[in-house]
């Protein structure tokens, strides 16, 4: 497992779990060490995350919302259904990024959670000169998406599936 995926995992642990996790306990989850896991904690607090460290272990400051990163594959006229399919359950796309084979993961921060942000968004890709991140892999992509429980992110994904952007997970 890559650093990324491996910070993107704690992520996800710290967001589901309602008690502190310790440094060990993530450290033997993830078969690395314990300096590694305090590296990675410095790393997502630099990315904006809001990481409390205590004597009992880490504990992510947000309100509990249940995380899951999904791959996806569309065309760039899908992106304002995909966006707006997401939204509309609920969910929030927290970023976007693509494994790139010569530079590693590519990340960008969306925090698209309504149709306004949607519409703004791609106002923002269609005035520019840049193009989608899911262009450099030929339109498979990943999207980090937040939402209120586990039921909602199920839903999210059964919906994204019946689209034809859900991407079968390996």
């Amino acid at each position: 497992m890559k650093g990324t995926e491996r910070r993107q995992e704690i992520l996800h642990l710290l967001a589901n779990s309602s008690a502190p996790v310790s440094g060990s306990a993530l450290a033997n989850h993830f078969s690395v060490s314990r300096q590694v896991i305090v590296q990675d904690m410095a790393l997502i607090r630099a990315e904006r995350n809001d990481i409390i460290s205590t004597n009992r272990g880490y504990l992510l400051n947000a309100p509990l919302r249940a995380t899951r990163l999904i791959k996806v594959y569309h065309s760039d006229e899908a992106i304002e259904d995909e966006l707006n399919t997401i939204v509309d359950l609920g969910g929030t796309a927290v970023d976007v990024s693509v494994r790139h084979r010569v530079y590693g993961r590519l990340k960008a921060d969306l925090n698209v959670s309504s149709r306004r942000d949607v519409r703004k968004f791609l106002e923002e890709i269609r005035s520019g000169k840049s193009t989608p991140l899911k262009e450099v892999t030929s339109g498979y992509h990943y999207h980090t998406i937040t939402a209120d429980s586990e039921e909602t992110l199920d839903l999210i994904e059964q919906e994204l599936k019946t689209k034809g952007y859900l991407c079968e997970k390996k």
